[in-house]
C-alpha cells in the first residue's frame, strides 16, 4: 500500500478493483458504477487520473 491514504485507509494513488471496499470508494469518488469503473481500469490501467479521463470520455459519448 502507498503512503497516500485517506482517513479511511484508501490508497489514492491506484484504483484497486480487487477489493470490494476499494471499488465502492472509487465508484463514489468518481461518480460511476462498478461496471464503468472496471471497464475504465481495463481500458487505461489503474491510474486515478487516467480512469477519470476515460470516464469523462464515456460521459461525453453518452455512454452514461
Amino acid at each position: 500500500m502507498s503512503e497516500y491514504k485517506t482517513a479511511t485507509g484508501h490508497d489514492t494513488t491506484i484504483v484497486e478493483i480487487a477489493d470490494g471496499n476499494e471499488v465502492r470508494y472509487w465508484c463514489e469518488t468518481l461518480g460511476c458504477t462498478e461496471a464503468q469503473l472496471r471497464e475504465s481500469v481495463q481500458a487505461v490501467g489503474s491510474s486515478p487520473a487516467a480512469v477519470r479521463e476515460f470516464l469523462k470520455t464515456l460521459s461525453a459519448r453518452g455512454v452514461f
